[in-house]
């Protein structure tokens, strides 16, 4: 990588555009950067990382404020830097985010951050304008991160003199920035959860099996032991005492048998003495009851079940004679409300029905009297409005001729405009088409724009594309191998192992879409590239034609001139209009006098022809308001008349079958043999009751039957004996006590017994699958103890720690050697990776060796000279060995910050001979001190001069 060209406007403390020729300061390779302090050296190391990767390194780099306070407001925050990698030659040009005036009104807007990457050589590549494809091309070319490139290319010696002195951890935290070491914590962790999960697995199962052995305790009654033949001695024991309690069980259940025996003997005499005691006094309680009253009054509501509905039915027909009667009432009101006091119900009603027939025709007559009243209110509305249309004519008539000579004035005005109008037209075309070309032209300059970023974004795909595919050529050659013909590569017929697809692999196909696409996107760049030349020639050709003239001016004039002479076509379509308006309204007057005409001569013949029907109608409809409402009243009172008669019919009808039902009610009670009807319904019971009679004259008669059997079966007992049963029960219950308790203490020990053999079982098992369980936790738990630099690890480092110890002895392999001629053979570096001390993590040590004693020193011990030495060497060093680790792009350009002030002259002379060995492997060191003498040894010098209003820059060459 080999800088060339930094140019930054408005950044840091630089308000004005400042420019760095690297290529003029590192013709002789080595150039000194000095100034006052504060003045701005640094920011310009901060530029170059800015531009790169949109970031500064250190503590700056928290800071997001990069824009300089001096600048003027209008002027953008601006860095472009122009660098060479791997034989690309590209420039980058980057803005950070910042405020700026607003373009209308007062106030600040935030302008977004941009960044473009332009290839100038080597490469026939598009631009980048995208800020994450441009850290993307970036990032590819060097080959290294924004960490590793702020460590290896601007080397602050005071970070390395810390890097020195401090301790493991610390140095870790820097190797592993340096390195990408992050995957082997990953590795570290993986082991660390396998083994937390595998120990709970373990653990789960080792509860499983405590779990078991309590459960086995608990079933047998014991307290649980770690004894070997525990399990065996607990099965022995269990196993004695099922024996001896099943002969204790057969011998209790034997005399129970017995005492059981004699129970049920005691217990059938016992019975039969009660049942002999119990139907004797029975059968004296049933000979003491009144059954005859019981019988005579079953019989007697038996008789007079037929009457009581019979009776039921009378109060039922009575209430609807009254329903009869209240319905007639309510008839012969309506009737009153109707006005007829006539007796001749139903010949009335006819008489009615006859007469509102007769008036059928007139009710026709009346409804064309109300349509033909309607229509003369129409005509007369009508008649209003044809009349005020009348009165609008004549009045639109009186003003035409006015009119008509404005406009003729108007027109002339119009046509002597339009002969002036073809002189302004073309100055008046190519003002008013300025603006919109310029508009087109930024059009075109951001289609052009769009059509490069996606020309470029289809060539990425394009390229990643091919690239995949040639990863995958393997794939598609297995495709094509057929089984016993020669292979196109090797020329072998046999396929042992061929390349299987996987899963989002390209082939041909994909390629020749990715190329179509490309291709497209190319033909739309150079279409675009066209418009924007097409758009340029546009406005070149707009000021030919305005000359000196002013575009507003030209505008104006062709605009009063293009009004009038558009008012020619408009103010001769208005003469014609009005001419034709005269005509129209003069043909319009002379319609709407005849429809006047007309509608009041049809007015005039219907209101003769309404009044000659309004008399006959007034005469036929009486004292009513109309004929239609005398032929409603008729109809009703005739529907009233039959509604009275047919009520009355209902009444009588009604009393007719009351008088009947109370006759049927007094044959059916002499029929029952009841006095009258009073005595049948005093008779009477309710179905319940006569039930309950039902009952208990069964009961009885069942009571005194079961009595009599009983005495009769049972005649040979005494029911003056008796059985002495609480103490042959008290016997009984006693042995069946004992028979159940040895019954259940024998179910009891054959379950315990049977639960602990099961539980034996599985127990037995469980341990047997515990053993492969505890050697493989057992071999987990060393390895992840060592990988993680516990148990067996001596050297107490984790396999992190270990991979950057192999980094670390490399990096001061590569440092020693510029130490020794830095210090004249005096100091070399010494990698340790045992552990630290009481047991500490090891693996990062990195000490001294001082030939003068031959013995080994600690970094810290160092003066302050001997120090820069070892911080410079082991600079230089790390970025040899991380520029060869990353596989990035050769490091033509570094930055030494500070540290100088520290050596003395013979010191000094062999740094810069140590210098001078770079330069002379074609790179360019630049030095960034206070130091006088160095101003003295460089003549290429760039100083930082600061003032008040910023900082400039001032080139000193040789």
């Amino acid at each position: 990588m080999r800088l060339h060209r930094l140019e930054l406007t408005a950044f840091g403390p630089y308000p004005r555009p400042e420019v760095v020729d690297f290529d003029q300061l590192g013709a002789d390779g080595l150039f000194l950067l000095h100034g006052d302090t504060g003045a701005g050296k640094t920011t310009l190391l901060d530029a170059v990382a800015f531009a790169l990767f949109g970031r500064v390194p250190g503590a700056r780099g928290d800071v997001k404020k990069l824009r300089c306070e001096y600048a003027d407001p209008q002027t953008p925050t601006e860095v472009s830097l122009e660098l060479t990698v791997q034989a690309r030659r590209f420039r980058i040009v980057r803005s950070p985010e910042f405020d700026r005036p607003k373009k209308r009104g007062g106030g600040f807007t935030t302008q977004p951050a941009k960044c473009s990457l332009t290839w100038l050589e080597g490469w026939d590549g598009e631009g980048i304008t995208r800020i994450d494809d441009v850290a993307r091309a970036v990032e590819d070319l060097l080959g290294m991160s924004y960490e590793q490139f702020f460590q290896v290319v601007l080397l602050p010696q005071g970070e390395f003199a810390r890097f020195l002195r401090s301790d493991t951890a610390e140095r870790e935290v820097l190797l592993e920035k340096l390195f990408g070491t992050e995957r082997f914590l990953d590795v570290e962790k993986w082991f660390r959860d396998r083994r937390v999960m595998a120990g709970r697995v373990l653990e789960e199962r080792r509860r499983g099996a405590n779990q078991l052995v309590h459960r086995v305790a608990e079933a047998a009654g014991e307290e649980p032991s770690d004894e070997p033949d525990w399990l065996e001695s607990v099965l022995d024991r269990l196993s004695r005492t099922v024996k001896d309690l099943e002969e204790r069980s057969v011998e209790t259940a034997g005399l129970a048998d017995s005492a059981d025996a004699l129970l049920a003997q005691a217990r059938v005499q016992a019975d039969q003495i009660r049942r002999v005691r119990e139907a004797r006094d029975l059968l004296a309680r049933v000979e003491a009851a009144d059954s005859a009253a019981w019988f005579a009054e079953r019989d007697a509501a038996r008789r007079a079940v037929p009457v009581v509905p019979a009776h039921t039915e009378i109060a039922k027909l009575q209430q609807s004679y009254e329903f009869a009667v209240r319905d007639e009432a309510r008839a012969a009101e309506a009737l009153q409300r109707l006005g007829h006091t006539g007796t001749e119900l139903r010949e009335d009603a006819e008489r009615f029905r006859e007469e509102a027939g007769g008036l059928g025709e007139l009710a026709a007559e009346a409804e064309r009297q109300k349509a033909d009243e309607r229509r003369l209110s129409e005509l007369k509305h009508a008649s209003s409005q044809v009349e005020r249309r009348l009165l609008a004519v004549n009045t639109e008539l009186e003003v035409l001729p006015e009119k008509l000579a404005l406009c003729r004035a108007q027109l002339d005005a119009a046509a002597e405009a339009s002969a002036r109008l073809e002189g302004l037209k073309a100055k008046a075309d190519a003002a008013e088409a300025l603006p919109g070309a310029l508009k087109a032209l930024e059009a075109r300059k951001n289609e052009l724009h769009q059509a490069i970023d996606v020309h470029q974004k289809a060539k990425d795909v394009l390229q990643q594309v091919r690239h995949q595919r040639l990863e995958n050529m393997a794939i598609e050659l297995a495709a094509a191998l057929q089984r016993g013909k020669p292979c196109a590569v090797c020329g072998s017929p046999s396929h042992p192992a061929p390349a299987q697809p996987i899963l989002g692999g390209v082939d041909a196909a994909d390629e020749e879409v990715a190329a179509r696409d490309e291709q497209a996107a190319l033909e739309r760049r150079n279409a675009a590239e066209k418009a924007q030349h097409a758009a340029e020639l546009r406005i070149q050709s707009c000021w030919e034609v305005l000359g000196s003239d002013e575009p507003a001016a030209v505008v104006a004039e062709h605009r009063a001139a293009a009004e009038l002479a558009r008012s020619r076509s408009q103010r001769q379509t208005e003469f014609v209009a009005l001419e034709a308006k005269t005509r129209d309204l003069g043909a319009e007057k002379s319609r709407v006098e005849q429809d006047l005409v007309g509608l009041r001569t049809e007015h005039a013949a219907l209101t003769t022809t309404v009044e000659v029907r309004a008399a006959r109608l007034d005469s036929a409809r009486g004292e009513h308001d109309d004929v239609l409402t005398r032929r409603d009243h008729l109809l009703r009172l005739a529907k009233a008349l039959v509604e009275l008669a047919d009520r009355r019919s209902a009444r009588d009808a009604a009393l007719a079958r009351v008088a009947e039902q109370e006759a049927l009610v007094a044959a059916l009670a002499a029929e029952a043999g009841f006095a009258d009807v009073a005595a049948a319904l005093a008779a009477a019971r309710p179905a319940a009751k006569l039930q309950a009679l039902d009952d208990r004259i069964a009961a009885w008669e069942r009571a005194r039957a079961s009595a009599l059997a009983t005495l009769e079966e049972l005649a040979e007992v005494d029911p003056a004996d008796g059985v002495d049963l609480d103490e042959v029960t008290a016997q009984a219950a006693t042995a069946r006590a004992n028979a159940s308790e040895a019954a259940t203490r024998l179910s009891r020990a054959r379950g315990a017994f049977e639960r602990v053999s099961e539980l034996a079982a599985r127990l037995r098992a469980e341990r047997k699958a515990l053993e492969p369980l505890e050697a493989s936790y057992a071999e987990l738990d060393a390895l992840t103890d060592v990988i993680n630099g516990r148990g067996q690890n001596s050297k107490k480092m984790t396999l992190r720690s270990y991979i950057l110890a192999a980094r670390l002895e490399e990096v001061a392999v590569a440092a020693s050697a510029r130490l020794q001629r830095m210090s004249q053979g005096r100091y070399s570096f010494v990698h340790s990776d045992s552990a630290g001390a009481r047991g500490t993590r090891g693996g990062l040590n990195l000490d001294v060796l001082d030939d003068y004693s031959g013995r080994e020193r600690p970094a810290k011990t160092l003066s302050g000279g001997e120090s820069f030495l070892a911080s410079l060497s082991l600079a230089l060093g790390l970025a040899d060995v991380v520029a060869n680790e990353t596989g990035g792009a050769l490091l033509d350009t570094l930055f030494v910050d500070e540290g100088f002030g520290t050596l003395d002259s013979d010191t000094l002379d062999i740094v810069m001979n140590t210098l001078d060995e770079l330069r002379a492997g074609g790179r360019v060191v630049g030095l960034v001190s206070h130091v006088e003498e160095l101003r003295q040894r460089i003549p290429t010098r760039l100083r930082v001069r600061k003032a008040r209003t910023g900082s400039t820059l001032e080139v000193s060459l040789a």
